[in-house]
């Protein structure tokens, strides 16, 4: 097949001007990174966390050259409670309400089952399913007596189809997908929006280290353009799904790719 060569970057429209987000696993080049960088040439004012502190402050520094005063960083481990909590206190805090928050953090790894862990197994689920609970709860907490706000998870179309060398995290994205359904329902009596973006293949140099070529060639293939996506595209989708061009969608999973089953 093949490729269709990537669109070019669109420019920010200001349809989060005003708003303030907390991006969770926002140090890198990857979704979250470029979730943040969205967000504010949307014009949001944007709390950007992740567990790796040097290098959160690397890219706020690089984000705050470019929007001064308008993005702050907080190092989170989304498997520590406390840590959740305070992450949430310090955005409610600094701007006295909180309007969106991108569940970005997420674990993966590659092990056939029959070889995998109890460890590998339950530290993919805690990072990626159970970590996206806890700042929903959080976020939820913080949102339910403000009058609205949106919450993004980010999902995986593996949370549909079967992959192997994947039954831990295709097992908590599809959790991630079940999870926003449900706290969908719940958070409608508190005008909260929460869905989520099931991405496939979001190239960026952290996951080109850690991915085989061959196996980032057959994921290629099966993309109806025969390219990976930019990981500012699913940050598009992501704007959308926070912006109020939105507004009546909620418990959706929207596939940021050609492979929805």
């Amino acid at each position: 097949m093949t490729g269709v060569e990537s669109p070019a970057y669109v420019p920010g429209h200001g349809l989060l001007h005003g708003r303030t987000a907390v991006v969770t696993a926002a140090a890198g080049t990857g979704i979250g990174g470029a979730t943040a960088r969205r967000f504010l040439e949307e014009g949001a004012r944007v709390l950007i966390s992740d567990a790796h502190p040097r290098r959160l402050k690397e890219h706020e520094a690089e984000l705050g050259r470019r929007f001064p005063g308008a993005v702050t960083a907080l190092p989170c481990d989304v498997t520590d409670e406390a840590q959740v909590r305070a992450l949430f206190d310090a955005a409610v805090a600094a701007h006295g309400r909180l309007d969106v928050v991108v569940n970005n953090a997420g674990l993966g790894g590659t092990s056939d089952l029959v070889d995998m862990t109890d460890e590998q197994w339950s530290r993919v689920l805690d990072v990626t399913l159970n970590g996206t609970f806890r700042c929903t709860r959080a976020a939820l907490r913080a949102m339910r007596g403000t009058g609205g706000g949106v919450i993004v998870n980010n999902a995986s179309v593996v949370g549909w189809r079967a992959q192997a060398g994947q039954a831990h995290y295709a097992a908590a994205k599809a959790g991630v997908m079940a999870l926003t359904r449900c706290a969908a329902v719940e958070a409608a009596a508190y005008g909260v929006r929460v869905n989520a973006v099931a991405p496939s293949l979001a190239l960026h140099p952290h996951l080109a280290k850690v991915t085989s070529a061959e196996l980032l060639a057959e994921l290629t293939e099966r993309e109806a353009y025969g390219r990976y996506a930019q990981p500012w595209e699913v940050a598009n989708v992501i704007v959308f799904l926070a912006s109020g061009y939105s507004s009546y969608m909620t418990g959706e999973v929207v596939a940021v790719s050609s492979q929805h089953p």
